[in-house]
């Protein structure tokens, strides 16, 4: 059977390895850059945060959430780094159950897959951007840059979203579905930096610290995160950040960011803590309030925000001004503007309508011998491993589908 991957990236790799299982498949990839796996070697900066051992349903998003169930249930996390090892790649996991090569360079995942998938006989045509794809008389037509076409009994359409489009984010492949019949939904950029009035964040820029965030609008909370915060001259950037990311991408205007920039301290605790430091530096000055709590620059930012000099003596600020403080570190409110574009971001929100396919086999419901995988598809994950682990395994479950091999996956 000869079967075609349009997309050498993860899915697409994953996909083409899972079809050679069986040397009665032929299997031809085709990938528009110069090389495969050029969006993994920017995955984890440069380190690929190849899983994470708590990969589950809810950290996938998209207009049907359980659809990735039965290709995460068939091919997880522990299945995932089993078949790396079979492959020869050795991976630590770090206490968050993130997972990166021992080499903490994603060349090594990339090395891996290709020189795998070469070792298995599967062809590779590198910078040959597939210009169309038809299906007639029951056989699949994929015609190149050139118009030279190419034939083939399956197609399995790996080519990722739109995201990172300076290491090779396209939008080929929701062009090449929808000229299947397939439907697009609304794409966005999602784990990516977020814009925001930068009058409180651009005195801080370059300062990292942990906070709790929540992104709101009229007092009510669309969605929470926690976790490291990037300050920087157009807003925040960050883990913290990313996970908000796609809320705010699809909420769009009139949200507001807003920081706990102290998490692990109450409102009380803050207070105790800053009429401790009055009473016992009462000649200390007012900058120095959060000496050995929290970075200078963000200490300065709050006092110029609630409007305490910074020269003004401890022991000359009222309760009423330490109340406003501890108001500002528990609420730092910053409005939302927008987002970084598709070029900053690691993930697309949104894609090919799930709808259109079987989640059990990802061929198409409207095209038999179709089949997608990856972020091409309306499925996208949490900052940390997640949309990798999702690449890994639609891009297995496609391949073994296409290439009549599910029994391997039990």
């Amino acid at each position: 059977m000869d079967i075609a991957v349009i997309g050498g990236g993860a899915s697409g790799l994953a996909a083409a390895l899972s079809v050679r299982e069986s040397l009665e498949n032929r299997v031809t990839v085709f990938e528009r850059q110069n090389r495969v796996g050029r969006k993994l070697l920017a995955t984890g900066n440069g380190r690929c945060n190849l899983t994470n051992r708590g990969a589950s349903l809810e950290h996938y998003h998209g207009a049907d959430p359980s659809f990735p169930g039965p290709a995460l249930r068939r091919f997880g996390p522990e299945d995932t780094l089993r078949w790396f090892l079979s492959l020869g790649l050795v991976t630590r996991t770090e206490p968050s159950g993130r997972v990166y090569p021992i080499s903490d360079a994603a060349a090594s995942v990339v090395d891996t897959l290709r020189l795998a998938l070469d070792a298995r006989g599967g062809e590779t045509r590198c910078a040959e951007p597939v210009a169309k794809a038809e299906k007639r008389g029951g056989k699949f037509i994929v015609t190149g840059p050139l118009g030279q076409t190419y034939t083939f009994d399956k197609l399995i359409v790996a080519c990722g979203g739109m995201a990172g489009a300076r290491v090779g984010g396209v939008r080929s492949g929701y062009d090449l579905l929808a000229g299947f019949g397939h439907t697009v939904t609304d794409l966005v950029p999602s784990l990516v930096q977020l814009k925001t009035d930068n009058a409180w964040t651009r005195p801080m820029k370059g300062v990292r610290t942990q906070a709790k965030l929540t992104l709101e609008r009229d007092g009510a909370v669309l969605a929470g995160a926690s976790g490291e915060v990037q300050f920087t001259d157009y807003g925040v950037t960050g883990p913290g950040v990313y996970d908000l990311s796609r809320a705010a991408s699809v909420a769009g205007a009139g949200y507001n960011l807003c920081l706990r920039l102290l998490p692990d301290l109450d409102r009380v605790d803050i207070i105790d803590y800053m009429k401790a430091k009055r009473d016992d530096f009462p000649d200390y000055k007012a900058e120095s309030l959060f000496a050995g709590a929290l970075h200078n620059s963000i200490a300065r930012t709050v006092l110029r925000r609630v409007q305490i000099p910074q020269e003004a003596r401890l022991w000359a600020l009222s309760d009423a001004a330490l109340d406003l403080v501890a108001d500002t570190l528990c609420r730092y409110e910053l409005p939302l503007t927008g987002t970084l574009g598709f070029d900053d971001a690691q993930v697309t929100a949104g894609g090919v309508d799930t709808a259109g396919f079987d989640p059990e086999t990802l061929e198409s419901r409207l095209v038999p011998g179709l089949y997608a995988c990856g972020e091409v598809l309306d499925v996208d994950g949490d900052c940390g491993g997640y949309n990798l682990q999702w690449a890994w395994s639609s891009g297995r479950l496609a391949g073994l589908a296409a290439g009549g091999l599910l029994e391997a996956l039990g």
